[in-house]
């Protein structure tokens, strides 16, 4: 089933009733969802009041709850840590026992199919990508030579220009890529805790005050996806900015249709299906990590 997701960006009152999420504007009530439907609730405006029994159920649901900072930007996710799995010890030793030598072939190929997003996204675009595709092909164990960062540096030039500089402190393109990808994160993440994994230990990423290192290490090959849309409204509208008009497109990111599997699905829940198939790796120490392909807009 598709997960909706729900983006509120005016003041608005948050409660339940009979697993119902009903949203209440000046005193009457404009909405009424079943909290089983959704995936993904952002909460953008100062003035929203949310109560314990819909977080709660929320969290039951494995409904990722989203909060903004007053830029309108992702800032925190709240997830569940005792739903989705009840084997949830047993998953966690595993993760942590996981062998030094099988994270470092996991990541390369995160790494490896990151850079062949980038590549792939410049070659939509009719952008010079074949230095990248050579960069992908390199790829050690563990990245030792970084060449995540070095894709980085000729991608970021040869995608927006060599006076583009991505800073996520800045607005325009760069708050709408910090926008994209936070709603990645909280795909990838809310995939994660479903298959009982937990989002902290990741297989690259490494920090103490981090949350969510595995979804930060697992969406890397999301970006290029975000990259690629960001782009196309920035050749409509240079002046762009975050509003509800450009948050749709990437919203939209999660229900595009990918390709797991040979089955056509959307792309939150081949997530679910990734995710799973990790886990299994993780139970057998092995070495497997699969990404969806993205079937529509970005093909040839």
């Amino acid at each position: 089933m598709i997960k909706r997701t729900l983006d509120i960006s005016e003041p608005a009152y948050l409660h339940l009733k009979h697993q119902q999420l009903l949203i209440d504007k000046k005193g009457e009530t404009m909405a009424q969802i079943a909290i089983e439907d959704l995936g993904v609730v952002i909460l953008q405006n100062p003035a929203i009041v949310i109560t314990q029994a819909v977080i709660i159920a929320c969290q039951k649901n494995n409904v990722v709850l989203i909060f903004c900072d007053e830029r309108h930007l992702p800032y925190s996710v709240l997830l569940p840590i005792n739903e989705g799995n009840n084997l949830h010890n047993k998953a966690l030793k595993q993760q942590m026992g996981l062998k030094l030598p099988t994270k470092k072939r996991l990541w390369q190929q995160v790494v490896k199919r990151k850079i062949t997003e980038q590549a792939n996204t410049l070659k939509m675009l009719d952008k010079t990508y074949k230095p990248l595709e050579r960069l992908a092909e390199v790829v050690k164990a563990g990245d030792p030579e970084n060449l995540e960062a070095q894709a980085a540096q000729k991608y970021w030039k040869l995608l927006f220009g060599n006076e583009f500089r991505r800073d996520v402190e800045l607005d325009g393109i760069n708050s709408l890529l910090n926008y994209g990808y936070s709603i990645m994160r909280a795909m990838v993440a809310r995939a994660i805790v479903g298959s009982g994994l937990h989002p902290t230990i990741g297989l690259h990423h490494r920090n103490q005050y981090n949350g969510l290192c595995l979804a930060d290490d697992l969406m890397e090959p999301f970006r290029p996806w975000v990259d690629f849309k960001v782009y196309q409204m920035a050749q409509s509208d240079p002046q762009l900015q975050v509003n509800k008009a450009s948050k749709i497109p990437l919203l939209n990111l999660l229900s595009e249709t990918v390709l797991w599997d040979k089955q056509n699905m959307p792309l939150m829940v081949a997530c679910h299906y990734m995710l799973a198939n990790l886990k299994r790796a993780y139970e057998d120490n092995t070495i497997m990590l699969d990404y969806p392909k993205i079937i529509s807009q970005r093909q040839p």
